[in-house]
């Protein structure tokens, strides 16, 4: 394919991928990959090409675009090189004639934008949210020995992290497919450390969803203890088997909710949990580096559901820790009304419940919680808190 016809079967995706965000529709990940696959005459630099094509436009655009061209128009406003394929040849767009309107730039719609520079993320630390993130892994403590890496990879923060060039091959190796490696952010290896899990604990991943969470508090937990992995969805539930049983993690359980009947189905540990993990859903504005067409589906109804369901979460966390247990709050979102706000009004309302800050090494106070961002820390953006009932 010449560079013009790279472009233009970018423009023809952004089309389907804007199309499919206003009917809620596949996310751009399924639809680049069905795309390709009618694209067969593509290679695979042609392939790479459209897509850091596509994710580079989905990136330069704020506001949804109206098509898939003003998308691309966008990102030619802001490279000459990307302006200069428009040049009408066989299989390449249009020429961009003079009263065309590219889409509207920005971090991400107005009232979105908005609502982060309320929870204090603006300029530089919003832009942060859309650059490229980094590929981060875990290393598996429940298999110990030498580890043998093709790359040798960036110490980080995390005390068993390593950082790798975004688009490493780590599921390639090895070392991961022994589950001597996990591909895990630093910002969630972090929230992990955040619940202090211990061997011998009785421990509940509330919304443990496919597990990489789990995982790390059953290597922080040296297999010992029990370890209950719960969620309400039965596909995501249903991979954590395997990857267990590839990481050596013996003392898990799993365990599907019924959504609305939670605590029916967790009678029998009410009261008993040591520390419970609510890795609560929410509108993820803290991966958009790896997700950026998620701030086009977000809309503040469902923001507002979002903070519903995770106070209805926290209530059902508190009903299953013991006195003198721990409630650890973490959502990938850098907005307060999932973060700061969720967890001051849950502690307004349970007297019995105090505070305390992880001791993380990366972060910043917000709220009564931590706040870890791509700008200050490196890491996916989240919010971090952890309760204490007395």
């Amino acid at each position: 394919m010449t560079p013009a016809a790279r472009v233009q079967a970018a423009i023809e995706l952004l089309d389907q991928i804007i199309a499919a965000v206003r009917s809620n529709g596949p996310a751009a990940d399924r639809l680049l990959a069905e795309g390709f696959r009618n694209r067969r005459y593509a290679g695979s630099k042609d392939r790479r090409a459209i897509r850091e094509l596509v994710y580079r436009a989905i990136r330069a655009c704020g506001p949804v675009p109206e098509s898939g061209r003003a998308a691309m128009l966008r990102l030619a406003a802001e490279d000459k090189a990307v302006a200069a394929l428009f040049d009408g040849s066989p299989h390449g767009p249009d020429p961009i004639i003079a009263d065309e309107v590219p889409a509207a730039g920005g971090i991400a719609p107005e009232w979105l934008t908005a609502a982060l520079a309320q929870s204090g993320v603006v300029e530089s630390e919003a832009e942060a949210l859309l650059a490229r993130a980094a590929l981060d892994i875990r290393i598996n403590t429940l298999k110990p020995g030498p580890l043998d890496l093709p790359e040798p990879g960036e110490r980080t923060a995390a005390p068993h992290g390593l950082r790798f060039p975004s688009g490493t091959l780590v599921e390639q190796w090895p070392a991961y497919l022994e589950g001597r490696i996990e591909v895990q952010d630093i910002g969630s290896q972090l929230a992990c450390m955040a619940v202090g899990a211990q061997p011998g604990e009785a421990i509940i991943d509330l919304c443990a969803g496919a597990g990489g969470k789990t995982l790390a508090l059953a290597a922080a937990m040296a297999g010992e203890g029990a370890l209950l992995a719960c969620d309400t969805d039965r596909a995501r539930l249903s991979r954590l088997a395997p990857r267990a049983e590839r990481a050596g993690a013996t003392n898990i359980v799993t365990r599907l909710l019924n959504p609305g009947r939670e605590l029916e189905a967790l009678a029998d540990w009410l009261g008993r949990a040591d520390a419970v993990l609510v890795d609560a859903p929410c509108s993820g504005t803290g991966t958009w580096r790896r997700n950026p067409e998620a701030r086009w589906r977000l809309s503040p109804a469902q923001l507002a559901r979002y903070a519903t369901t995770q106070s209805r979460l926290l209530d059902i966390a508190a009903a299953l820790v013991r006195p003198g247990g721990r409630l650890v709050y973490v959502t990938c979102s850098l907005l307060d009304a999932e973060g700061a706000d969720r967890i001051a009004a849950f502690l307004a309302a349970r007297p019995g419940w105090r505070t305390e800050i992880p001791e993380l090494p990366l972060g910043r106070a917000r709220g009564q919680g931590l706040r870890l961002s791509p700008s200050h820390d490196g890491t996916d953006g989240f919010f971090i808190a952890r309760s204490i009932h007395a």
